[in-house]
């Protein structure tokens, strides 16, 4: 599924003339950014200055340490930190409201009403599985593999790819290669080469970018990985594998926002797992990941029973429930799905 504004004549005659002249651009992605997230909003943030227009991104919620290097960073502002007032009054006066990497508005938190509240053209660059229409302007593929690659590509509609800098094609490179699983997931596609192909042009250093998101960890954090795989719950019955971390684990490690990102992958590294798990004890809910290969689809999953979604082979879901209660749940689920895991 996909749909592209800029396939229409008169969807795009309205977008170039609404950007013909200077406008205040939010740009917002969902809360816990990775570095598609992040990456395709410096990104946006970058494109647009060059076009004359004054953006701010406005991230939901802090994001991990390893993202800080990218350009722009310092400007970003976090919905929920110091700066909240002024974040609500750049809502309210934005001419543009850009919407990256989700496809439904609750994904950004607390900033959800005052989007909603706002008179701002809305465009939506995504490629999660079902969006909702709140969006004036979407430019949305399922089967894109990142944002980042979206957004290179929303980029050559407007027949702008001058513009993308070696600082702006670091910001897309690191979504493409994250959410790529550094270009060895299924969504790598001949496309995603060609723009990669295209971002390098541009004089980036893919070692050195591959270096700071991937090799930049703390000490702590290390230890932390290394307590989680000691404690990976494995049922090779159903070729799952699953990580249980709570809150008291969490503390333990003196963990940061970002440290349990990538952990699920490691339960695929097992030989015949079809699906990984984790969750993750928060202050006020259970954070879960999910991650599968072949035609196992943990969207689905997720969606039915977690409140959740995303793509075939990697979602996310929640709970309110406790972390015991919602990991029983998702062992009394296994039974139901057993059929399915066993014949990948």
């Amino acid at each position: 599924m996909q749909e592209f504004f800029t396939d229409s004549i008169q969807k795009l005659k309205d977008f170039e003339e609404f950007m013909s002249t200077p406008k205040k651009i939010v740009i917002t992605t969902h809360q816990n950014p990775d570095a598609d997230a992040l990456g395709s909003a410096l990104g946006m943030w970058g494109y647009l200055n060059k076009k004359g227009h004054r953006p701010t991104v406005i991230t939901p919620t802090d994001y991990p340490d390893f993202l800080r290097w990218m350009d722009g960073e310092p400007t970003v502002i976090n919905f929920e930190g110091s700066r909240q007032s002024e974040a609500i009054q750049l809502i309210a006066e934005a001419d543009g409201i850009f919407c990256l990497d989700f496809s439904v508005l609750n994904r950004i938190k607390s900033m959800e009403e005052y989007v909603k509240q706002s008179a701002a053209k809305i465009l939506l660059i995504d490629h999660h599985q079902r969006p909702e229409g709140f969006a004036d302007f979407v430019y949305w593929n399922e089967h894109a593999a990142a944002t980042c690659e979206l957004i290179y590509q929303f980029i050559e509609k407007l027949n702008d790819t001058a513009l993308v800098d070696t600082s702006i094609a670091e910001c897309l490179y690191a979504g493409l290669m994250t959410d790529t699983g550094s270009f060895r997931f299924d969504s790598t596609s001949k496309e995603v080469h060609r723009i990669a192909g295209e971002l390098i042009n541009r004089g980036i250093e893919v070692n050195r970018l591959h270096r700071k998101i991937f090799d930049s960890n703390s000490f702590e954090r290390m230890q932390f990985l290394g307590y989680c795989l000691n404690k990976m719950n494995y049922l090779p019955e159903y070729r799952v594998a699953y990580f249980v971390v709570s809150k008291e684990e969490l503390e333990q490690f003196h963990s940061k926002n970002g440290d349990t990102e990538g952990i699920v992958n490691y339960g695929l590294s097992i030989k015949d797992v079809v699906m990984s798990a984790i969750f993750v004890e928060r202050d006020d809910l259970i954070k879960i990941s999910f991650r599968s290969i072949e035609d196992f689809s943990v969207s689905e999953l997720s969606r039915d029973h977690f409140d959740g979604g995303g793509h075939k082979n990697a979602a996310g879901g929640r709970s309110q429930k406790s972390l015991q209660e919602t990991v029983d749940k998702f062992l009394g689920l296994l039974p139901t799905y057993k059929d399915k895991l066993l014949a990948n």
